[in-house]
């Protein structure tokens, strides 16, 4: 089995979190156009992340790389989704907190 990158499972969090917030929170089907939008730049914001793979926490972060509006958007997907993460994807949401904790 190959093991994935820092970044890739980050990419496939941040998807999921996005994902659930506007399949539950908003309603839609698909993921509607700011939503995508926010996909988008969240998956480039962490493919040019300075740090790569030891790369901690955004949140914990000394660079701040989200422009304020994407930041915030993402600050409210982030506190919807991630505590129902838990019942979801427990596996992914205790190594997402392992890794906040550990870096």
């Amino acid at each position: 089995m190959k093991q994935r990158s820092h970044i890739e499972q980050e990419k496939q969090t941040v998807g999921w979190m996005i994902r659930f917030y506007c399949r539950q929170k908003e309603g839609n089907r698909d993921l509607c156009p700011e939503c995508r939008e926010l996909l988008l730049y969240a998956h480039t914001r962490l493919a040019r992340c300075p740090y790569g793979e030891r790369k901690g926490s955004c949140r914990r972060c000394l660079v701040h790389c989200y422009k304020p509006q994407m930041r915030e958007r993402m600050r409210l997907v982030m506190r919807y989704a991630a505590p129902r993460m838990l019942l979801y994807r427990p596996w992914d949401a205790l190594l997402h907190l392992w890794r906040e904790l550990r870096f």
